[in-house]
């Protein structure tokens, strides 16, 4: 938990909105998957459960060094198949409205926006 912290914390603790507390909370109490290269971690993203039958990714992170390899694109995957699994109907993100980058990334990979900064993406249900 201390290295996820300081990688993200030293990319994003400037950015309008961090806050020590809530991304330690997140570490601590969400289901976890992580990239690793060479044994150490490049990204990971975190899920928690929303209110009905959401699985919502809190943070999806992977480090500046290793943007443009496709692991957010495998992170992401991993958090599909876990909501699946977990029988939730949707997977939800808040992205903030000035974060394009961030939008096009969600969109491209199936997410549509339900209101100005909430992405979702409708899952299939495996009964």
């Amino acid at each position: 938990m201390p290295l996820l912290f300081t990688l993200a914390k030293n990319t994003f603790g400037g950015l309008r909105g961090w806050r020590d507390e809530r991304v330690l909370e997140v570490l601590r109490r969400d289901v976890m998957f992580v990239a690793r290269e060479l044994g150490r971690p490049v990204g990971y993203v975190a899920l928690g459960r929303a209110e009905g039958e959401a699985i919502v990714i809190e943070q999806l992170f992977v480090a500046p060094s290793h943007e443009r390899r496709g692991i957010g694109r495998r992170l992401l995957a991993y958090a599909e198949g876990y909501a699946i699994a977990e029988k939730a109907r949707t997977l939800q993100i808040v992205v903030e409205e000035d974060n394009e980058p961030a939008r096009s990334f969600y969109r491209r990979n199936g997410f549509v926006p339900r209101e100005p900064e909430l992405f979702e993406l409708f899952l299939p249900r495996l009964d």
